[in-house]
């Protein structure tokens, strides 16, 4: 095997710290060629979908890749922009926010940069380019505030194949999860409370996660249970009652049994137990994206105003708010600890102040 160096490296380069941002990834554009090469990757990763190989080989590509890449684009269509993928934007938002931020404070020997699960840009390419940077040191902060084996763990698979055909290696720390941690939880609440502000509240809040397959919990995914650990401390810190909200799962695929309830078949139930007016909130998105705005904020929509329903509000994705921000920032100082010694003692010094506000 050959394998990777850096380019241009020089055995004097003064070492630099890495914040490596991920998500799960978008499409190119919004039409099928796009959509089928973005979905051959996604789909075709063991930990999204966990059918033998060669059975679900016949299927990806015999069945699903010739129709859904079409039905798909359409959708994405829908939310398209002149800046392109909402899920792509956001997420270079925050990157470059967070980058601001945290070079204020630290110094700009601490960079911090993204890089997408699927498609462009991809992880191999975005470490490369740190490490091109003098990155000796990296911190990879999936955006996914709950763990699951098919979003945090897949994004460490990708880390790992990466490392085994480096010649050298960065230090390296993983953020497995943050669905508990207090910043986190007082920019979700912080951002439902605003909201409430402008638009008043509803009969029924209702935190919508992203779905995964009922046998992942049985087999020890801590995903469910993160999930009501973030609704519960979400509305606790609102002093909201436990019959003024829920928590729901959505973009199931397949016959298989997933996580319920189902946030589709709860909203076309709810007017019909006299629940007039809804608020839905994704606190497992860190970016607004198709499963947000179109899924959510129109399909879902239909659903509860067909069934007898009078208002329906979707509050947007914390996004590249500045709440959520210092939150990540928060989180990302106390996993930073003992690493920037190497900057300068006062950015440690920092750290540790941003870490220490942060638990309070």
């Amino acid at each position: 095997m050959k394998y990777i160096g850096s380019k241009n490296f020089d055995h004097g380069m003064r070492p630099r710290v890495g914040v490596l941002l991920t998500n799960l990834g978008t499409p190119d554009a919004a039409d099928s060629k796009a959509l089928r090469k973005y979905l051959r990757q996604f789909l075709w990763d063991p930990r999204v979908v966990e059918i033998p190989r060669p059975v679900w080989w016949l299927i990806l590509h015999g069945i699903i890749l010739r129709i859904r890449p079409s039905r798909s684009a359409a959708n994405y269509r829908k939310i398209w922009t002149e800046r392109g993928s909402p899920l792509m934007f956001h997420t270079s938002d925050q990157a470059q926010a967070l980058g601001r931020t945290l070079q204020a404070r630290f110094g700009e020997q601490l960079i911090v940069d993204f890089a997408m699960r699927y498609g462009t840009p991809d992880i191999a390419g975005t470490l490369q380019g740190m490490i091109d940077q003098g990155v000796t040191k990296l911190l990879v902060l999936p955006l996914y505030p709950q763990y699951s084996g098919a979003t945090t763990g897949s994004t460490f698979d990708a880390l790992g194949a990466d490392f085994t055909r480096r010649r050298w290696l960065p230090q390296l720390r993983f953020v497995s999860q943050y669905h508990d941690h207090p910043a986190y939880i007082s920019a979700v609440a912080d951002s439902i409370r605003a909201h409430r502000e402008r638009h008043g509240s509803a009969d029924k809040l209702l935190f919508s996660y992203h779905g995964e397959p009922r046998r992942y919990l049985d087999q020890g995914d801590p995903y469910h249970c993160q999930c009501h650990k973030t609704t519960r401390l979400v509305a606790q810190e609102l002093g909201l009652s436990e019959s003024s909200y829920l928590t729901t799962f959505q973009s199931r695929f397949g016959k298989a049994e997933w996580l319920q309830p189902y946030t589709d078949a709860t909203l076309k139930t709810l007017p019909g137990q006299g629940i007039k007016s809804v608020q839905v909130v994704c606190p497992g998105f860190a970016a607004d994206c198709l499963e947000t705005i179109e899924e959510i904020g129109e399909e879902n929509r239909d659903y509860f105003l067909s069934a007898g329903g009078e208002t329906f509000d979707y509050i947007p994705c914390l996004n590249s708010e500045p709440g959520h921000i210092e939150a990540l920032a928060a989180i990302i100082a106390e996993q930073l600890s003992g690493w920037l010694d190497d900057i300068d003692d006062s950015a440690n010094t920092k750290a540790r102040a941003l870490a220490l506000g942060a638990a309070h």
